[in-house]
């Protein structure tokens, strides 16, 4: 049989076919991509995803990635014997658990992940926030409501921020040398102390900086879903607070399409959550007709 008659052959081209136009609309645009979640420990998944960020960088699709690690964390500080507290689920972060924070997210799993990239064929370069004085940093306020009382108090979460400034140098610099940035979610403050940041938040922060064309949020849920279980595929900020005020979203969905929100309303093109277990989800969303996650728009 000839490679011309060859029904898979056929079917790999027309998947190229397919996506040509996309390579051509986005060709020297930033992805800014968010990767976490359970997908960080399966080496398959690593591979997969290394794969596809080689894949943008290679049809001229400049990636950007921010990398999670809270159960990275988790462990080492269990090795550590650094106890944790937590305020409504959120980990208080003292000066201790901040060092072990740092060592883990700029340190381990930075590098690992510019490992991976060169594995697949490509360049990485890894930074934090505060190289090159990419991110500066400001104390993260929160505030709890007392269940005997009723009265909201102030919460203190350590050394827990988010981003106040971003100055984008640095990941120009890297991004005009052919390289990919890798980013831990790491700042320092104006007061020079180290805050751990949010991957989303320092994701969607880094995305509207850059003007990116798109914010992929790599989870571990499917993306958002309506009251029949059905993947909602494109939304609005309108349409995230009419679901949210019906309960339609709810829980930890919330503060990442808070993130999507934000972002595209201050310089992102469109924004998405979407499935960080599947394989190649990203290049299956934006490569295709078909989608495979949630997009936000403005």
């Amino acid at each position: 049989m000839s490679a011309s008659s060859d029904p898979n052959m056929l079917a790999k081209a027309e998947v190229l076919i397919e996506a040509l136009p996309y390579f051509q609309r986005y060709a020297g645009r930033t992805f800014v991509v968010k990767y976490g979640g359970h997908a960080m420990g399966d080496p398959e998944a690593a591979r997969d995803f290394a794969e596809d960020i080689v894949l943008l960088k290679a049809v001229g699709i400049n990636p950007v990635v921010v990398h999670g690690g809270g159960p990275q964390i988790g462990e080492m500080l269990k090795k550590l014997g650094v106890e944790s507290t937590f305020v409504d689920g959120l980990r208080v972060t003292d000066k201790a658990t901040a060092e072990v924070a740092e060592m883990v997210l700029s340190g381990a799993i930075n590098k690992q992940l510019v490992g991976w990239i060169a594995g697949a064929g490509g360049k990485a370069i890894g930074i934090s926030g505060k190289d090159g004085g990419l991110v500066t940093a400001r104390k993260v306020s929160r505030t709890t409501r007392d269940p005997d009382s009723n009265i909201e108090q102030a919460v203190d979460l350590g050394f827990v921020g988010e981003p106040e400034t971003v100055d984008t140098a640095i990941i120009d610099t890297a991004v005009a040398a052919g390289m990919i940035p890798i980013i831990a979610p790491i700042g320092a403050g104006a007061d020079g102390h180290t805050y751990n940041i949010n991957a989303d938040t320092m994701a969607g922060a880094i995305a509207a900086a850059l003007g990116a064309a798109r914010l992929f949020l790599l989870t571990d849920v499917t993306g958002v879903l309506d009251k029949q279980g059905q993947l909602m595929t494109d939304l609005t900020p309108a349409d995230i607070a009419r679901l949210r005020e019906d309960g339609t979203i709810s829980g930890g969905m919330i503060p990442k399409l808070e993130t999507c929100v934000k972002a595209v309303e201050s310089g992102c093109e469109a924004a998405v959550v979407l499935d960080g277990r599947v394989p190649h989800a990203m290049l299956l969303e934006f490569f295709t007709a078909r989608g495979a996650g949630t997009l936000v728009r403005a």
